[in-house]
C-alpha cells in the first residue's frame, strides 16, 4: 500500500499505511497559515482490501462544524466522484472504503485541478465571443486569467463574477466552468441576449497559488485573500490587487463572487447588508435576484444562510462588501455546500461538479428573466 498526495491540489501527510485497518493520516495545514481542511490523496495497491483511513488532526481543522454528517469523495478516473462512507467521532476524521481498482483518489471535494484551469482557459478562448487577458502574477509566477465575454464598446453594463478566492472551495470554479460552457454557445438565446446588453469578466480562479499547494483557504503567503480587498497589495495579495485594478478600469454594475461553505449543507446567497450605502432599493434587487434563482433551481433555496450584517457593521475588507460600496451595484457571494443540498438530496455524489455547472446556468437565467430591476 502506498499513499501519496505529490501532485497538483495535493494534501496528505502519512504518518502509517503498515495497517489497512488503521492508515493513519494528517492534513498539512496551508503555507504560513494555521488554516487547514482540504485534503486530497492517492491510494495504491489497495484492489480488494478493505481500508481505514484515519485523519488523526481533524478536530484541529479550520471548520470542525465541517466534518458533521461529512462524507468524502472518491474516484478511480478523477473525473467521476463518488461519496464514501466518512465518521468523525470528535477527534479523529474516518474514512472506509473497499476499493474495486488498485488505485483510488480521495478528496476534501472534487478537486480541480490547475492543469484542468488551464484547459478550461484554453477552451474558452477558442470562442470568438471571449477573449483572455493575464491580469497580472501570482506570488509563485502562476497567470490571473481574466476572460471576458462581449463587445466593452457596445455594451451598456458590466457584469463581473470571480470565483475560488479560497482554493480549497472548488466547487467555485466547477461552477464556473458550467457558466463558461453556456456562455461559448452561440445557439443559446439568452446569452445571445445577455451579452448584447452587457460585457462579462469572469475570474475562474482568484488563487491559483494556494490552488496548486493543496491550501484551504490562503495564497502562497498564508493571505486569505477575501480579507483583502480593502488594502490589496503587491507582496502580499497581488491577486486582489491585479483583478481591483482592472475592475476599476471597466466599471462594474453586478457581481457575483463564488464560494463554497463547510458546514452548512444548502445552496444560498449572501447579501451586503450592513455597508454604508445600503438602501431598501439594495434589498429589493437581493430578494427579488435571490426568489428569481431559486424559482428556477430546486438546487437554491431561500431560507437558510449568513444572518445579515446590521446597519454599519460590515466588514469592508470582504470582496462583495467592498464592490457593492464602491461601485454602487449589487454584488452577492454565492455560497455552495461541501457536503449535500439537504433539500434536494443525492446519495451518490452528494454536491457534485455536475450539480455546480448547472447551478451556474440558473444564475444566469435569474440575471436575464429580473435584468431589468436588478441592473
Amino acid at each position: 500500500m502506498i499513499i501519496s498526495s505529490q501532485f497538483d491540489a495535493g494534501n496528505i501527510e502519512c504518518i502509517d499505511q503498515s495497517d489497512a485497518s488503521n492508515i493513519k493520516l494528517r492534513i498539512r495545514a496551508d503555507h504560513q497559515s494555521d488554516f487547514y481542511q482540504w485534503f486530497y490523496f492517492r491510494a495504491a495497491n489497495v484492489g480488494d482490501i478493505a481500508c481505514r483511513y484515519v485523519i488523526e488532526n481533524a478536530a484541529g481543522a479550520a471548520y470542525i462544524g465541517g466534518w458533521k454528517d461529512y462524507r468524502a469523495v472518491a474516484s478511480y478516473d478523477r473525473e467521476f466522484w463518488f461519496r464514501v462512507d466518512t465518521s468523525f467521532d470528535g477527534k479523529q476524521l474516518v474514512i472506509e472504503h473497499t476499493s474495486e481498482q488498485d488505485q483510488v483518489y480521495f478528496a476534501y471535494f472534487a478537486p480541480y485541478s490547475m492543469e484542468r484551469h488551464a484547459d478550461l482557459i484554453a477552451f474558452a478562448q477558442g470562442s470568438e465571443k471571449c477573449q483572455v487577458e493575464t491580469l497580472g502574477h501570482t506570488l509563485d509566477g502562476q497567470a490571473i486569467d481574466c476572460l471576458r465575454f462581449g463587445d466593452p464598446d457596445k455594451a451598456d453594463k458590466t457584469l463581473w463574477m470571480v470565483a475560488r478566492q479560497h482554493p480549497g472551495e472548488t466547487m467555485a470554479e466547477w461552477w464556473m466552468e458550467g457558466l463558461i460552457n453556456r456562455l461559448v454557445d452561440d445557439s443559446d438565446p439568452v446569452v445571445r441576449a445577455v451579452l448584447q446588453k452587457s460585457v462579462i469578466y469572469l475570474v475562474p480562479n482568484m488563487n491559483p497559488d494556494g490552488s496548486r499547494r493543496g491550501h484551504l483557504r490562503t495564497n502562497a503567503a498564508g493571505i486569505n485573500l477575501n480579507r483583502e480587498w480593502h488594502q490589496s497589495s503587491l507582496e502580499k495579495s497581488p491577486e486582489v490587487y491585479h483583478v481591483l485594478e482592472k475592475m476599476k478600469s471597466t466599471g462594474l454594475d453586478f457581481g457575483l463572487d463564488v464560494h463554497g461553505d463547510e458546514a452548512l449543507p444548502y445552496n444560498f446567497l449572501a447579501g451586503t447588508e450592513g455597508i454604508p450605502g445600503w438602501s431598501k432599493s439594495r434589498q429589493n434587487k437581493l430578494d427579488l435576484y435571490k426568489q428569481t434563482l431559486a424559482s428556477i433551481n430546486p438546487d437554491f433555496q431561500t431560507e437558510h444562510g449568513y444572518p445579515a450584517n446590521s446597519a454599519g457593521n460590515a466588514n469592508m475588507s470582504y470582496c462583495s462588501n467592498a464592490l457593492a460600496e464602491h461601485f454602487n451595484a449589487p454584488v452577492m457571494t454565492l455560497e455552495m455546500p461541501f457536503k449535500d443540498a439537504l433539500d434536494t438530496p443525492d446519495n451518490e455524489q452528494g454536491w457534485s461538479p455536475e450539480r455546480c455547472m448547472k447551478l451556474a446556468s440558473s444564475c444566469l437565467d435569474a440575471l436575464y428573466m429580473c435584468w431589468d430591476e436588478m441592473i
